[in-house]
Order: C-alpha cells, then sequence, then structure tokens
C-alpha cells in the first residue's frame, strides 16, 4: 500500500474551524495530569483529550494493572495522557503519533514530569506511521496501548500490521473505543483484529458508549 499516512490520518477535518488552547487537569489513576490542548484545523482530533483514554487510565486502576517498570508503547497518542499516566506509574513509556502531533505530545510530557523525577524514565516522542514504518521499533514490548484510535476504516489493515509487530514477543494490547457504527468500530473489533489475536472485551459502558479490549497474538 503506497498510500501517504498523512493522508491516511487528515490532520485538517474541518472540526475545528478556530484555534485556541485550553488546559485541563484530570485526576486518573491516582494521578494529576494536565494537558494542554491546542484546538486548531492542523491538530484535528489529535488535539483532544477523548473520553475512551479517561476510561482506559481508568481501567489500569481498576484492574490494579502494575505498570512499574514495563515496557509501553502508545499508538496514536494524540495529547499523550495514556501514555503519560503509564510512565507516572513507572512504565518505560514511547508515544508515538504521526509528525503533526509530537509538539503538542513533546509539551504535554514536559508539564507533567514529577518534581521527584520519573519513576522509570521520561517517555520518550517518536514519529510511527501505521503499515509504514513500524520495522523501525522493537517488537519486545509488555502492553501496546490506543484509545479512540478505530474510526478510520482505510487504516484498519495498516494498524493490524503495525500490531502485529509490536506484539511478536508477547505483548498485551489494550483498545479503548467509541463505538461508532458510521465509523466502524464494531467492524475492528468483530472482523479485523480477529484475524490475528484473541480478542476479549474486558469493559463496556453503555453509558459513555466505550469499550476496552484486551487482545493478544495468536
Amino acid at each position: 500500500m503506497n498510500e501517504d499516512p498523512e493522508h491516511l490520518f487528515p490532520a485538517d477535518d474541518g472540526l475545528f474551524e478556530e484555534t485556541f488552547s485550553a488546559d485541563n487537569t484530570y485526576r486518573v489513576s491516582g494521578q494529576n495530569i494536565t494537558i494542554h490542548q491546542y484546538y486548531c484545523a492542523n491538530l484535528g482530533v489529535a488535539a483532544s483529550v477523548w473520553d475512551s483514554a479517561l476510561h482506559l487510565c481508568q481501567f489500569f486502576e481498576k484492574v490494579s494493572l502494575d505498570l512499574s517498570g514495563m515496557r509501553v508503547i502508545e499508538l496514536g497518542g494524540g495529547t499523550g495522557l495514556v501514555g503519560i499516566v503509564a510512565a507516572r506509574l513507572g512504565a518505560h513509556v514511547t508515544i508515538t503519533d504521526l509528525p503533526f502531533a509530537l509538539s503538542q505530545i513533546e509539551r504535554n510530557v514536559d508539564a507533567n514530569a514529577p518534581l521527584s523525577g520519573w519513576p522509570s524514565d521520561a517517555p520518550a516522542v517518536l514519529p510511527l506511521s501505521w503499515g509504514h514504518d513500524q520495522n523501525r521499533f522493537s517488537s519486545s514490548w509488555d502492553f501496546v496501548l490506543g484509545a479512540d484510535i478505530i474510526y478510520l476504516p482505510e487504516t484498519f489493515p495498516l494498524l493490524l500490521d503495525t500490531l502485529v509487530h509490536l506484539s511478536k514477543d508477547g505483548a498485551v494490547v489494550y483498545l479503548a473505543s467509541t463505538m461508532r457504527r458510521e465509523h466502524g468500530t464494531q467492524d475492528f473489533y468483530d472482523s479485523v483484529l480477529p484475524q490475528m489475536f484473541k480478542v476479549e472485551l474486558v469493559q463496556r459502558d453503555p453509558e459513555s458508549n466505550i469499550n476496552i479490549y484486551k487482545a493478544t497474538l495468536r
């Protein structure tokens, strides 16, 4: 597939006609995380903290997931919230997204550095275009995380290829999604992801229509 990844993941989707910014503090997994969100057409959907990211972080706390010392990679980091929380909980974290989103993530990583220093190390922030350059990354992860990254059906095969590569050494994948019918989200979890992974629905919130799935490579 030779499509330009910047075309497949459009930054300017018309969601934000005006440019403005906001700082919000979230209490998740026992951590106070302040996230700068820069709303503009250039960032598009990457500008926001989506509810599924908050649900995923709350899920870590709910199931007492021990991330201390774990190797974690986040896909489609956007604001970086999920990866930052994981790093604050002691994980060695790499947060990835397309190049246009990285400066926002880096700013949020810097803003959330603990006064006593990161428990393991500061999150690395790197570009990753699914299906194109995942081989530049290791396959030795404990967890692969993603929140609200399942919304463009044309990217589903690219994401699947990326997840397979990152999970070759036994990583557990956790994906949180708002289940939008018009975006084919359920089809990804019912038909696409099971092609290569064992998939388990581990949390369902009917009120918010957010599911969290656990997946392991077959």
